[in-house]
């Protein structure tokens, strides 16, 4: 395996070279300008997108009626019809026309398959392009730079990244990434020695930035990711005999990552404890059962406003209460105070906001991409079509990426809609290649050679 070869296999899938090697070249300069150029991008972004889905309904014979298309379509569906029922049971509260982006845009992710073309190189360089713009995001501004002195000082920054927790979003998927694939970057090769350099340099500002930007969900999602991938990495070594005895390389990179994160953990302990001790109140009246004392903190509100949800959930669970109804929540909920109904607008929580948006309809249509995802990347990996670290490094992003978004909601902000359909569109592209078979053919075309890693 040459990781950092210049010789490119030609595209799959049975598209026209020349379109596939523009959208290609259309999804790097996505990836690596999202954060910095935002407008421009996201311009980009639904080009990308609008005739990534064109190309796979005119070439995409193998793929297109695979699970995501099909659950793109039932997202469509329950998006229209908790807009019809909306407007009959509660139309003062509802647009006068469905927006259907709202859950069709998390579903970009097919086209950002489809322009990888079941390829672990172009899928690794994209991903290595969008963590490259982060952490330039974090440098073309003077306040962003001066970002990195105000957090090293002790306090909370946000690089300009929407909020603090939008940036810690990036920093630890990041991490969790520079990790997985540490062993893929110090193997043998050229520029053995600068890939090093590089993968200790985004280690140490990926575990900075996610210090500095005080986002305890952060924290504990990219714990729970690593030690996951951690119990993984060791069953597998296992299950093929090794028993403890691992190769000494990987364990050699796990122990400086954690050693790293270690040392820099214990020089901002005070910044670490007291973010954790703030909620102490919250704990001690969630661990006593007594929702009514929950104080009005950073955890409580989200706590209360969840209280509030289920209760909009259990009124319309199958449909829920349209596009508006994580605002309608707070607003319209009387016995949540002026001041929390004045400023908030989301409930901090991704999947109540589906649930409470489009109830257990919209719910189902999530649940199933997340049952065929991890199904179709296990038997990808399985056929040796997933490279094992790929595979280890999706399974701690999706600790990580479950464990943030009951924190937050980032999968209705742009922030996250990006992570999360580059993420999943290179682990879509190698499901859609183990379940074509890398021998087949496509319009008459043996295509074996363009699956080359």
């Amino acid at each position: 395996m040459k990781p950092f070869s210049r010789t490119l296999p030609r595209p799959a899938w049975g598209c026209p070279t020349i379109l596939a090697s523009l959208g290609l070249l259309v999804l790097g300069l996505h990836a690596a300008t999202r954060l910095i150029l935002p407008s421009q991008s996201e311009l980009l972004g639904t080009l990308l997108a609008l005739v990534g889905l064109l190309a796979i309904l005119r070439w995409g014979k193998a793929v297109r009626g695979s699970v995501p298309l099909w659950l793109l379509l039932g997202a469509l569906l329950v998006q229209l019809l908790s807009w019809g029922l909306g407007m009959l049971h509660h139309p003062e509260w509802m647009p006068d026309n469905p927006k259907l982006d709202r859950l069709a845009k998390l579903f970009t992710f097919v086209a950002v398959a489809w322009w990888l073309a079941g390829n672990t190189r172009y899928t690794l360089r994209i991903w290595g392009l969008a963590l490259l713009g982060v952490l330039l995001a974090t440098l073309v501004s003077p306040e962003s730079r001066q970002d990195w002195l105000h957090g090293l000082s002790g306090n909370r920054v946000d690089f300009a990244i929407y909020n603090a927790q939008h940036a810690a979003m990036y920093f630890g998927a990041g991490l969790l990434g520079l990790l997985a694939f540490a062993g893929r970057l110090m193997e043998p090769g050229a520029w053995r020695w600068l890939r090093g350099v590089l993968w200790v340099a985004g280690t140490l500002a990926c575990v900075l930035g996610l210090i500095i930007t005080q986002t305890r969900a952060a924290w504990l999602g990219a714990t729970f990711g690593l030690i996951g991938m951690v119990i993984v990495w060791l069953a597998c070594r296992y299950r093929a005999g090794e028993r403890w005895h691992s190769p000494w390389r990987m364990v050699s990179v796990l122990v400086a990552g954690l050693g790293v994160i270690t040392v820099i953990g214990i020089g901002f302990e005070e910044t670490v404890a007291n973010r954790i001790a703030s909620e102490r109140q919250t704990v001690s009246a969630l661990m006593e059962g007594e929702l009514e004392d929950v104080p009005y903190s950073s955890v409580g509100i989200r706590i209360h406003t969840w209280v509030a949800a289920t209760e909009w959930i259990a009124e319309r669970p199958l449909v829920g209460w349209g596009e508006n109804a994580r605002s309608l929540v707070i607003q319209q909920t009387d016995w949540l105070p002026d001041t929390i109904r004045a400023r908030f607008g989301h409930l901090h929580n991704s999947i109540l906001e589906i649930l409470v948006s489009y109830g257990l309809l919209g719910g189902m249509v999530f649940l199933g991409l997340s049952v065929w995802l991890l199904w179709g990347s296990y038997r990808a990996w399985q056929a040796g079509v997933m490279p094992g670290d790929m595979m280890l490094f999706f399974i701690g992003f999706s600790v990580f990426w479950f464990i943030i978004n009951l924190f937050e909601s980032f999968m209705g902000f742009w922030t996250g809609v990006f992570l999360f359909n580059i993420i999943l569109g290179g682990i879509v592209t190698h499901i859609w290649r183990w379940q074509a078979g890398e021998s087949a053919t496509f319009f008459g075309r043996q295509v074996r050679s363009t699956f080359e890693q």
